[in-house]
């Protein structure tokens, strides 16, 4: 049986989506644009809603000149896009937990008593946590901010290209973070496309599943 979907208006995002490598070179993303794409994106879900995501915005001549070298194999996308997103997770985010959750009291999301119940639990536990577990936890939850970047881009008109291939241990250093507490995750390049890009293959919900 086939079913229509209701909300077209998503599936089409979601499936009209292409890695583009070759962008329009004379068009600029406003950066209030991008701020609003980011804000959007961002509504992501994260462990214990700490939103460990950071972005660097690479847009400026001298900006692109530094990462060039960085990303040896994807310098079209750099030298043509609006914009390299440099996606970064941020190994003390729990730093922000008190923030994040006053916030919410303030605005009526959580009440009191919820909130000091998850800041004991976060604030005791996340320290102590071995680097490689809170590695692993910042790379997912980027990796979840990472996929609503490139559908709320499409949503606003653009189109984005996943970077995985660069200098993972130079990178951070490059742009000003400190190693140490900024992972790379991966970049984003994010413009207007100058190419439709290539409808891939999927493996079949058969072939992915497994069924228990």
């Amino acid at each position: 049986m086939t079913t229509t979907m209701k909300n077209n208006g998503f599936t089409h995002i979601m499936k009209g989506r292409r890695s583009i490598r070759a962008y329009d070179p004379a068009f600029k993303i406003s950066r209030e644009e991008l701020k609003e794409i980011i804000e959007e994106a961002a509504t992501a879900p994260s462990s214990a809603n700490l939103q460990p995501w950071r972005i660097v915005v690479v847009e400026s001549e001298e900006g692109k000149n530094t990462l060039r070298p960085l990303i040896r194999f994807n310098t079209q996308q750099n030298d043509t896009s609006s914009a390299m997103l440099l996606i970064f997770g941020d190994m003390k985010s729990y730093e922000y937990a008190e923030e994040i959750f006053n916030t919410a009291v303030e605005q009526g999301k959580m009440p009191p008593e919820v909130r000091d119940r998850q800041l004991e639990s976060i604030l005791t536990i996340y320290p102590t946590l071995p680097k490689e577990v809170v590695n692993d936890i910042v790379k997912v939850d980027s990796g979840l901010l990472a996929m609503q970047l490139m559908l709320t881009a499409r949503a606003h008109g653009y189109d984005t290209n996943p970077i995985g291939g660069f200098e993972t241990d130079q990178i951070a250093a490059a742009f000003g973070l400190d190693p140490e507490r900024y992972t790379p995750v991966l970049i984003l390049a994010i413009g207007k496309a100058e190419e439709e890009g290539y409808e891939s293959v999927r493996l079949s919900a058969d072939k992915i599943t497994f069924w228990k």
